[in-house]
This record gives structure tokens, sequence and C-alpha cells, in this order.
């Protein structure tokens, strides 16, 4: 058989197969890594696109919120100027105080606080309001509907330690008459004396917080407030609630109480939560402002990358593959050309140690039959010898006979000498002989 018949030039053990598997592996763990990498920059990049986006809308409502806040402060500053209202307070008519404030607080208060329904969202419009005296206690309204109705449990949370000296905000948890829960906006602003500059009550104004989407849609923020380890925030179901509240509680407690941000899994989506506190330095109770903001947009963006990552990497990689097949089959080419070659060889190398034990087998029977010969040679030669020198040695030959006798003597020594090359040239190739 040839050698060429005895190669196979691509086989699962081959070099070619292995030289082809090794490239595959090399190829798809860098497009793993390129891939990896490229989702990951992806990712991060979509998510800092929304980050910002979230920011943008946060500081938006933020900055609607402290414009707002500040029309009500100014509002309520005014308010406290009025001169019946200073009248009351000074010359201890308090019996006076509230049918007073109702003529000087109908602007802000209106007709429809009156009757019992709700100003307009955007409208400034306050939905009660009563009175506190100099150590902070309730004015008690009386019978009068028209600062607005509160239950005496409402009314109690109004109350404060000492009357302040400056404007106090906080936020006041009520049920409307079908109890469903509410919270409205609360401003202490202090009243002080025309005679001698002493806060002598405050006025305390409840009006309707900034409208709450319920059902956001579009990636809109979704506002609600923390109060007191309660979480008022309707557009979420219950446990969500809770959970979420136990979330804040924690984040208020352990990190910066003035504000912050977190990742929470609502609803089996991922929701930003920011928190940040309504009444810094406030007497009433701390209330945060809470906004929980989708992001399916983000979930939604990084699947569509993935998917399509997962795709130009499918094309990348059978593109890599082929390549390697290709560059695999021409480098194992000089490889296989040598594989060849080096049968080709192996086969003559057989063939001439084949051919060469031959001619070994073949001086060693010469050697053993020169040995052989020369031993059986020497011994009739020893006879012939013997026999030749009795005849030389009788006195009686003639000459010409001793003559022959004498030549054929000479014949024996030099056919020795010939016995003996031939021993010594079957001791040479036995390896029994070394000569220098």
């Amino acid at each position: 058989m040839s050698g060429q018949a005895e190669v196979t030039l691509f086989r699962p053990g081959g070099f070619r197969a292995k030289l082809l598997v090794a490239m595959m592996l090399v190829v798809s763990a860098i497009t793993a890594l390129v891939l990896y990498v490229a989702e990951r920059g992806l990712a991060r990049e979509v998510e800092q696109d929304l980050q910002r986006q979230f920011r943008r809308e946060l500081a938006t409502l933020r900055d609607a919120q402290v414009l707002r806040q500040a029309a009500l402060v100014e509002r309520s500053r005014a308010l406290v100027r009025k001169s019946r209202l200073h009248a009351a307070l000074e010359d201890g008519a308090l019996d006076l105080l509230y049918p007073s404030a109702r003529d000087e607080l109908r602007d802000i208060m209106g007709d429809r606080a009156v009757a019992g329904s709700d100003p307009r969202p955007d409208a400034l419009h306050a939905r009660f309001y009563r009175f506190l005296d100099r150590t902070g206690g309730l004015i008690p309204a009386g019978a009068s509907p028209d600062s607005g109705l509160l239950r005496p449990a409402e009314e109690a949370q109004l109350v404060l330690p000492s009357v302040p000296n400056q404007q106090q905000i906080g936020c006041l948890p009520r049920q409307d008459e079908q109890g469903r829960e509410e919270l409205d906006e609360v401003i202490a602003m202090p009243i002080f004396s025309t005679e001698n500059g002493e806060v002598i009550a405050a006025l305390v104004l409840g009006f309707t917080p900034a409208p709450v989407d319920p059902a956001p849609a579009g990636g809109a923020i979704q506002r609600g407030v923390w109060r007191e380890g309660q979480l008022h925030l309707p557009g979420l179901a219950q446990p969500e609630r809770a959970a979420l509240r136990t979330r804040i509680t924690a984040a208020i407690a352990t990190s910066d109480p003035t504000g912050g941000n977190f990742m929470e899994v609502i609803g089996a989506a991922p929701h930003q939560v920011y928190y940040h506190r309504l009444n810094p330095g406030s007497l009433y109770p701390p209330a945060y402002e809470v906004g929980v903001y989708p992001l399916d947009g983000l979930v939604t963006q990084q699947r569509k990358l993935r998917w399509r990552i997962i795709g130009a990497g499918a094309l990348l990689l059978l593109g890599g593959l082929g390549f390697s097949h290709i560059l695999a089959g021409r480098l194992s080419k000089p490889v296989e050309k040598l594989a060849v070659d080096s049968v080709a060889n192996r086969v003559q190398r057989e063939r001439v140690e084949a051919a060469l034990e031959t001619v070994g087998e073949e001086l060693q029977r010469a050697a053993r039959f020169s040995a052989d010969a020369s031993h059986q040679l020497k011994t009739p030669l020893a006879v012939l010898r013997a026999g030749l020198e009795e005849l030389q040695a009788r006195a009686d030959l003639p000459n010409e006979v001793n003559h022959e006798v004498a030549a054929l003597m000479h014949q024996t020594y030099r056919l020795s000498s010939v016995i003996d090359d031939l021993l010594l040239l079957s001791r040479m190739d036995a390896g029994q002989l070394k000569l220098n």
C-alpha cells in the first residue's frame, strides 16, 4: 500500500480538525467577549439616557411645586396682614375671630368650600382654615361652616408645641364623605402684633395638594406623600404600597433624611423611586414627596438592544467560523503535505531497512561459511603438510622429487595463510575482532 493511501487528510483527530476547532473556540470566545462588552455599554447608555429623562421630569415637577408653594406662602402672608384679624386677636375678642375671618378669607375659600365641594386642582383655594393661640393650641371654630369641615382628630393634628415665629408646612391626612383617603397641604403662618411685634397667633390653611395622576402612562411620574410611616399613593395596590412604604421608611432612617432615590420592583416591573422632604425644619411631622417612575421603556429598549446584539453576534460568529474553516484549510495544507512526504519516506526507509537486513543476513551466512570452511580445511592441510615433511625427510629421494615435494610444501604454507585470512574475516564479520 502506498504512503498517500495510508494518510487521511481530514479526520476528527487530524491536524486540520484540531486547528479548526481551536480557531472556532478562539473566535467564539472573542465574539462572546465583544458581545458582552457591547451589550453592557449600550445598556449603560440606555440607562443613562433614561436617568437623564427622569431627572428632567423630576426637576420640572419640583420647579412647579416650588412655584406653587411660593404662591401659597405669599397668599397666606397677605392674609395674616388683615386688620380685622389683628383687631380680634389683640382685643381678645376670639368670639369675633372666625366671623371676621369669614369675610377676610372669602376670596381664598370661595363659595365651593362653603358648599363642601373641592376647588379646581389648578386654583390656589383653601379647603379649611383654623387659628392657633399663643401656646400653639387650637382656637375652636365653633359651628361656623365657613372655616371648612374637619373632624376632631384631624383638628388635633394641626396643634403645634408652640406658636411658630415663621411659616410651617405640613401634611394632613383626611377622609372624605365616602371614606376615601385624602391628603391636604397645610401652611401655618404666624400673626405678629402691630403693637409690639410679638407672635400672638397663627393662621393655618389647608390646600389641596398638586394633582396626582393615579394611572400614569407613557413614563409619567406617579406622585404621593409619605408621612409618619404611612404612604399616601392612591395609584398603587395595597400590597405594593405596603412594600414600598417599608422600603422608603428604611431608606429615610438609614440614608440621607432630606431625600434620595433607589430602584424598586413594583408589579414585576422595575421602577425608579425618589423621595424628597417637603417641610424641612417644620414643627409638623416630616413629610416626604414620593415619586414612582416606571422603567418599562428601559426594559423594552434593553430587550431590543439585546436581540439586535445577539443577531449581530450570530452573523459575526458565522462569518468567523467560515473564515476559520478557510484559514484552517490553508494553514493545514503544508502540514498535510509534510505528512504525506513523511509517510512516503517511511515506506522507502522500511524498504531500505528490509534490503539491509537481507544483506546482513547474507553476510552473516558468508561469515559462518568462511569460519566453517577455515576450520574444516585446517585439519586435512595439517595432515598433508605432515606427510610432505616426512617424505622430504627421506634421504633416498632423487633431487627432482625432492624439489617437487618442496614446491608442494610451499603451497601448503600459502594455503594455510589463505585459511588464516578467511578465519580473520569471519571473526571481523562476527564482531569478535576490532582493528585500529
